[in-house]
């Protein structure tokens, strides 16, 4: 059975820091790119950052230079660190596997909320 199970959001200051655990089990790790996506209230989700499997890193616009994603292959675990977090960066955060090459196969998990107050 295919998991994804995303941990570390919470409530947090404008300014402060959080660190997104998402654990994969039921698939191969390695093999796929990881990204972390958010969607904010009334809002479209979007992709926040990927680590594709080269481990070549991106990020939207608005996180660069803030966020930090890593993965451990070996822990089949992708981060997303966040900091100097402002309240734009509210929303649901979400964990994402697809398999380079194979664009259908691909899985969610079921979300983080995070929150940040002005």
């Amino acid at each position: 059975q295919v998991q994804l199970v995303e941990s570390g959001g919470g409530l947090v200051q404008a300014g402060g820091s959080l660190r997104l655990s998402c654990v994969a089990s039921g698939f191969t790790f390695g093999p796929y790119d990881m990204s972390w996506y958010r969607q904010a209230p009334g809002q479209q989700r979007e992709m926040v950052a990927t680590c594709d499997i080269f481990e070549r890193t991106y990020y939207t616009t608005s996180v660069r230079g803030r966020f930090t994603i890593s993965r451990d292959n070996a822990k089949n675990t992708v981060f997303l660190q966040l900091n100097s977090l402002k309240p734009d960066d509210t929303g649901v955060y979400y964990c994402y596997a697809q398999r380079r090459g194979r664009g259908s196969d691909a899985y969610w998990g079921q979300g983080t909320q995070v929150t940040v107050s002005s």
